[in-house]
């Protein structure tokens, strides 16, 4: 099922439990992805995402001691496990397609395995920066994360790349894209931050997921600017609990974020990352409840992996 069916149909009076994974990294069993889903089977996931990765490079030192460089990418393989665990869960897969990395022609080809393969969701992705300090589009390829949008919904409507097939199949995919209730960290402002995410909605987007924040009032006012310019569709939070003592001076470079003093203040008394877990969980929980209240959509989780915590968080609110 498509996730804007999922959200409009849902009658529970509860939000929608989601969550977010990185496929393993090169080497590695598809087994360790299992191993953080199973426990959060039990609070009825509507749906997973699975993050993607471009390739970046990576220095090697040779037998002669020299030093090479080549492109790697270390967290291989997102269409096939995307559909290995829509096989085994039977819940709806959301596969994240950024710009990054792709020229239009491959991002079409792997749109078509994804349609081959039963996976209907897809998260439009600009994507970040990979070896380099502003965003360089592959040679062929998109720039923003509009024209990703337009690719996919061009192929909704049954248009490819080529105009020399006839008949050509129309895909049916649902298309999620990304908004930063507090801005994108490369944005002059916020206002042509929004105008950059109403141009997605207008290309096609079916909902929006946000970037992480730790207070609530930046959801709330994010979707309130987000209505007054006619932005109607489902706007869902994305949240992460705090999991490391080192997450609070970490996050907000990172991310452009704002960390609420008095979540710093009880992080930084932590005398162990066990500790600082549980002071995660504890806000998160808190977040979570009072997004609930307010009737949001779903409320989707930013797992990196883990999922002990976010079990916790699920026992509570879910």
């Amino acid at each position: 099922m498509k996730v804007i069916d999922l959200i409009n149909n849902n009658k529970t009076g509860k939000p929608l439990f989601t969550f977010e994974l990185l496929p393993p990294t090169k080497g590695h069993s598809i087994e360790k992805l299992y191993r953080s889903i199973d426990p959060l089977i039990e609070f009825n996931p509507a749906y997973i995402n699975i993050t993607y990765h471009q390739s970046e490079i990576v220095e090697v030192e040779q037998e002669d001691g020299s030093i090479t460089k080549r492109l790697v990418r270390k967290r291989p393989g997102t269409v096939a496990i995307a559909a290995a665990l829509q096989n085994k869960y039977k819940i709806p897969i959301v596969t994240h397609i950024i710009c990054g990395g792709f020229s239009k022609e491959e991002t079409e080809d792997a749109l078509i395995d994804l349609n081959f393969l039963g996976i209907k969701n897809i998260l439009a992705l600009r994507g970040d920066p990979k070896n380099t300090r502003s965003f360089v589009p592959k040679d062929g390829g998109h720039s923003h994360a509009s024209e990703l949008v337009e690719q996919i919904v061009r192929m909704n409507r049954g248009k490819y790349l080529t105009n020399d097939i006839f008949d050509m199949h129309q895909t049916d995919f649902c298309v999620g894209v990304a908004g930063y209730p507090e801005i994108h960290k490369e944005a002059e402002d916020m206002s042509s931050d929004l105008e950059f995410l109403k141009l997605k909605v207008d290309k096609g987007a079916d909902y929006i997921v946000t970037q992480m924040f730790f207070d609530n009032k930046y959801y709330f006012d994010f979707v309130k600017k987000c209505r007054e310019i006619g932005i109607t569709v489902p706007i869902i939070p994305g949240v992460k609990p705090i999991s490391l003592i080192s997450d609070v001076d970490l996050l907000t470079p990172t991310f452009k974020i704002r960390l609420p003093e008095e979540l710093v203040s009880e992080v930084k008394k932590c005398r162990t990352n066990k500790e600082a877990r549980s002071v995660g969980v504890e806000w998160c929980t808190m977040q979570s409840k009072e997004l609930a209240m307010h009737g949001v959509p779903g409320i989707h989780y930013y797992t990196l992996g883990m999922s002990s915590n976010i079990k916790k968080i699920a026992k509570e609110v879910f």
